[in-house]
């Protein structure tokens, strides 16, 4: 599979995916793609699936949430999200979610991009469809390649 420069299309679960921690990320376009203007993504996640408090330094974050229900926290914010509703995470906040019904489908949006670069160097390369079988996280691996590409883990996942 070809990203090309004069334009492209990619169905569903089409683009080059990972295994990163409990999800299925495939990424639709990155900063090749986009001369660094976003990222795309199209990711799965089982339920109770919550990445780490985190902020992004460097991107605005964005969800749309095509099947399943997420709860997202934004700061001081929360809010129970389902299909075919958007999130917005700004930079510089503090934010996370986690899956309470699913497994969720969702496209998440970086801008500007970068976030696939991330995906790349701590996911994986799947070993079959679907997600992967859920594994504690590498917690210092993952701390010291977020800190790499802008991220700053500063809490816990959100319980579900």
């Amino acid at each position: 599979m070809s990203f090309e420069k004069e334009g492209y299309r990619l169905e569903r679960e089409e683009g080059q995916a990972f295994w990163f921690l409990d999800t299925r990320m495939t990424i639709k376009a990155g900063g090749d793609e986009t001369a660094g203007g976003f990222t795309l993504l199209e990711f799965a996640a089982p339920p109770g699936f919550a990445p780490p408090l985190h902020v992004h330094h460097h991107e605005d974050e964005s969800f749309y949430v095509l099947d399943g229900e997420l709860v997202v926290h934004c700061g001081q914010q929360a809010w129970t999200v389902g299909a075919d509703t958007f999130v917005f995470l700004p930079r510089g906040i503090p934010h996370s979610f986690v899956v309470s019904r699913g497994p969720v489908r969702a496209l998440q949006i970086t801008s500007p991009a970068g976030f696939e670069q991330f995906v790349n160097e701590l996911g994986r390369r799947p070993e079959g469809a679907g997600l992967p079988e859920p594994l504690p996280p590498d917690v210092p691996r993952v701390v010291e390649v977020s800190a790499r590409h802008g991220y700053e883990i500063v809490g816990p996942p959100p319980a579900a």
